[in-house]
């Protein structure tokens, strides 16, 4: 689908930005066609479609301190109806993400409930995929409120010990599709005076929720220099950023082939169906192909 001159200039993005003295530095994201294109291949109920939608972003804002294609991956798994949301984006501006189960929603009719018993008590895991790095750098910690937004900020204070500030939000709309979503992230500078980041930190604090403002007509630079206040940020990047899975039908037919001659045989004379868990397409090998597998794991064995 072709974009408007409007909508071009408006699309989904991400901007970084830092202070002139040294400071801090700030990205800002607006991930509202990604969020809703998320709910609309997983089929995710507003509690989830929310959830997602703010790991995607946190997840984005994150990879925006990567380099080329390394990546990170959120996972946030807990005790209540959610179960599981894995999120992952990387430095080119990919992301993509599921959550357990699609449809579980919380019961709305309980004025004691908030959002963060979709996760319940639980823990939070990030791993970045780095160059020159044989194995992904993990940290867990417990989730602090299950509401991606604490948790977040949690694990930037405990895992990376970096004084930071961290908005995520996504609104929607009454058929429950995604209106706006997106997200900031400041985090302090070494050499920086803690009194004035505290400023800053405020400032973001009293700024309306970001899907707000993009509902108003404010793009990312304009939330960026709102969320700098009293301070002034300069431009150091801006990149496109879209829901984007490197699933193929090579992958799944390389997968297949790493299964056990027994696992296989038991397909065989059926053809299979596979899904990706992380943007729900879908593929038929067919039974031709798996008596292939079959043959050649049979010819390993020998």
């Amino acid at each position: 689908m072709s974009l408007n001159k409007e909508e071009f200039k408006n699309r989904d993005r991400l901007i970084k930005g830092i202070d002139p003295e040294g400071r801090f530095k700030i990205s800002v994201v607006k991930t509202s066609d990604v969020v809703e294109m998320a709910r609309s291949r997983h089929n995710l109920s507003l509690l989830n479609t929310v959830l997602l939608g703010k790991s995607l972003t946190a997840a984005m804002l994150l990879a925006s301190e990567l380099k080329g294609e390394e990546r990170i991956k959120l996972r946030l798994e807990g005790n209540g109806p959610v179960g599981a949301i894995t999120a992952e984006a990387n430095r080119v501006g990919e992301m993509r993400g599921y959550v357990n189960n699609p449809a579980a929603e919380i019961d709305y009719s309980d004025t004691t409930a908030s959002i963060g018993d979709g996760l319940g008590i639980g823990v939070l895991t990030v791993s970045k995929t780095l160059y020159n790095e044989a194995e992904p750098k993990t940290s867990t910690i417990e989730l602090a409120k299950g509401d991606i937004n604490s948790d977040i900020a949690y694990y930037m204070a405990q895992s990376e010990q970096i004084l930071s500030a961290t908005l995520l939000d996504v609104s929607l709309n009454n058929d429950g599709s995604v209106k706006e979503a997106g997200g900031v992230l400041l985090q302090r500078l070494p050499e920086a005076d803690e009194s004035e980041i505290e400023k800053i930190r405020k400032s973001i604090t009293q700024l309306p929720p970001i899907a707000e403002l993009i509902e108003e007509g404010h793009y990312i630079d304009d939330i960026m220099k709102m969320a700098s206040k009293p301070f002034k940020v300069k431009e150091l990047d801006r990149q496109p950023v879209h829901f984007f899975c490197r699933c193929s039908p090579e992958r799944f037919r390389n997968a297949m082939s790493m299964l056990s001659y027994d696992d296989l045989k038991e397909m065989k004379g059926e053809s299979q169906e596979i899904v990706c868990h992380y943007c729900n397409n879908k593929m038929v090998i067919p039974k031709g192909e798996i008596a292939e597998f079959v043959k050649t794991a049979k010819a390993k064995m020998n």
